[in-house]
């Protein structure tokens, strides 16, 4: 529990045993779960938590209260790692309301079918304002950012944007933390889909005057906010953060990957930022995230079974879904005898918009040779 302003309270937890999120994307340094409390007149909770942080979520609320009693759950988004808790909120504190939307109160009899809340509703439009004593709230929708319930809400008294998931990143919450590269993956590969809904979202945002954005993962952001606004504005518009080539390898016996380490060794002798990702061992979900960071791509995979090896396919297929777009991307393929990764990652690459591909595309027969070197080291002067 942590007083973040006067009468606003972070009452969320770590949970530093979860090695997956969503199951899918790992974890390395667990997850932070964020619940805010506003103590007034009326208090009012920002969000459950979840499941698995139950007790020590209780407890932090009830420090907050002493003996007080909680009057209204605004509800951002009924994602289970943040709604989980709200049957346990009501029948802890039986009078409570709750905040939300229409679509919120579309969606949460379906998680929670045996507690009656038809006395406990209130419906908030976009733009309403609230107040609960000293504190003024404002209600904003987010629709699909990432959930079609989401919702913001602005503290015109503290210059708050609660903002859901919105700059939210992997891993637990503390202090001084590193934000950007978790924050992108966390953004690219749970919101990237919605680009233009976030910058809708963004729009109305950017007319609030904001000194801190909490959001319902990771750090509680209060300095240079235009930074954290300026990335989301970049990964929402699909535009490259920084010039740089990202290679992305799938190699069965290592031969492609071979040629993959030969181009980077080029490329950086021309003093260019490149990184290199083996996605048949490396995270396919940092893979995906660093693609949206740089401006260029290299994909370089093997054939298999007259088609393509599957950890590219599914790389590729990662990207689509995420609306990828907006960059060059050069195609190596390897095959021993009829090579058909080329084609087939150039087909998926077509079906992305604004893709330029750099023609030929170079084929590996099995491995290396002076010939392909040349192709390589042409590559590199041209990406």
């Amino acid at each position: 529990m942590k007083e973040i302003v006067k009468n606003v309270y972070h009452v969320g937890a770590n949970d530093t045993n979860i090695e997956l999120f969503e199951g899918q994307y790992k974890l390395t340094n667990g997850m932070g779960y964020n619940s805010y409390l506003i103590k007034d007149e009326k208090n009012v909770l920002f969000d459950t938590i979840d499941k698995n942080l139950t007790e020590e979520w209780i407890n932090n609320i009830e420090e907050v209260l002493k003996d007080g009693k909680l009057d209204y759950l605004v509800i951002s988004h009924l994602e289970p790692d943040h709604a989980f808790n709200i049957g346990t909120i009501i029948k802890r504190y039986p009078d409570i309301k709750l905040i939300g939307n229409t679509m919120t109160f579309n969606i949460l009899p379906k998680f929670f079918n045996d507690i009656d809340i038809s006395e406990k509703i209130i419906t908030v439009k976009e733009g309403e304002i609230f107040e609960f004593g000293n504190h003024k709230l404002q209600f904003f929708m987010a629709p699909m950012v990432h959930w079609p319930e989401v919702m913001m809400t602005y503290s015109i008294t503290d210059k708050i944007l609660f903002s859901a998931d919105a700059f939210g990143k992997f891993g637990i919450v503390k202090e001084n933390d590193e934000w950007l590269d978790e924050a992108r993956r966390f953004y690219i590969g749970i919101v990237g889909k919605y680009g233009p809904q976030v910058q809708a979202v963004l729009n109305k945002v950017s007319k609030l005057d904001i000194k801190m954005i909490c959001s319902l993962h990771g750090p509680i952001l209060n300095e240079n906010l235009g930074y954290y606004i300026d990335k989301y504005n970049k990964w929402s518009t699909y535009t490259p953060e920084e010039e740089g080539v990202l290679i992305v390898c799938s190699s069965i016996y290592g031969n492609t990957l071979e040629a993959a380490k030969y181009l980077k060794d080029k490329i950086e002798e021309d003093g260019k930022k490149v990184e290199l990702y083996d996605i048949t061992k490396d995270d396919i979900h940092d893979a995906v995230a660093k693609s949206f960071k740089y401006n260029r791509l290299i994909v370089a995979s093997s054939s298999y079974n007259a088609g393509l090896f599957p950890p590219m396919e599914h790389f590729l297929n990662k990207l689509k879904e995420r609306n990828y777009q907006k960059r060059k991307v050069a195609i190596i393929e390897n095959g021993s005898w009829a090579p058909s990764s080329g084609k087939i990652m150039k087909n998926i690459l077509q079906e992305m918009k604004e893709i330029d591909i750099i023609n030929p595309i170079i084929t590996i027969k099995s491995k290396m040779n002076d010939d392909t070197k040349k192709e390589l080291e042409e590559l590199a002067n041209i990406i």
